[in-house]
């Protein structure tokens, strides 16, 4: 018969050795994670060296009439194009449309944790992060304004219509 300190000595050993399995995986697990990560960040760059090269060769074309919204592309096609004159929001993917209308109804600059109840998401942090980078977008592509550090307005365009036909 085993005694009891025998006992517990034994599943001591069973559980130290369970630990160590364990980190062992986690230690594995962290170096493919760090493999994703590193994925994962080619291909956004990947993808916004793209849409740069799409935009440069957009810039080049002539400018669609008013109201008139291009033709659906692709995949690898940017999302959010640069503004131009005359170019509709109605072009805009459904969220980035619905941010500018957001910001242009306003009677003042917002910010990103403003929007975010106001396109329907859930005010966390991951969710307002993720409209700070839409808004920063439509900054770079001269859709919005970033007048002061995170409070966004509709940039000075003139003649760009909405897909209701207002002209901003």
């Amino acid at each position: 018969m085993v005694s009891l300190p025998e006992e517990l000595q034994a599943r001591e050993a069973a559980a130290r050795q369970r630990v160590e399995e364990l980190q062992v995986e986690a230690a594995e697990l962290a170096v493919r994670l760090e493999k994703a990560r590193e994925d994962l960040s080619r291909l956004e760059i990947t993808r916004e060296i793209v849409a740069q090269v799409l935009a440069e060769l957009s810039a080049a074309e002539d400018v669609p009439e008013p109201q008139e919204a291009p033709a659906p592309h692709g995949i690898g096609v940017m999302a959010v194009p640069p503004w131009r004159e005359g170019l509709v929001v109605g072009v805009l993917p459904d969220v980035y449309r619905d941010i500018v209308e957001i910001v242009a109804d306003a009677s003042g600059p917002l910010q990103a944790k403003q929007i975010v109840p106001r396109i329907g998401l859930e005010a966390t942090t991951a969710k307002i992060e993720g409209t700070r980078g839409k808004l920063k977008r439509l900054v770079e592509r001269g859709w919005l304004a970033e007048d002061a550090p995170g409070r966004f307005t509709l940039a000075a365009m003139t003649g760009t219509v909405t897909s209701a036909g207002v002209v901003y």
